[in-house]
């Protein structure tokens, strides 16, 4: 129940402006610290959010897809 309502959550516009906002974040963090790794990986979230999909979703048996989650939750 509870890992559906946050599958809910993270597939909402305010699950995807976190998504986008912690990519950012990541992204601005490894810039300004010097790590490439952290920059790069700051992109997952950045682009899970822009493109509408929830990266772990399916790890709970619900759809990648954000408008296909949002039906089912």
């Amino acid at each position: 129940m509870i890992r559906k309502q946050f599958m809910g959550f993270m597939a909402a516009p305010q699950g995807r402006a976190l998504r986008v906002g912690a990519g950012l974040a990541l992204m601005g963090w490894g810039l300004t610290k010097g790590k490439p790794a952290t920059t790069a990986l700051g992109l997952v979230p950045l682009l899970a959010g822009v493109f509408d999909v929830c990266l772990l979703a399916p790890l709970v048996k619900l759809p990648f897809h954000g408008d296909e989650l949002r039906r089912q939750t």
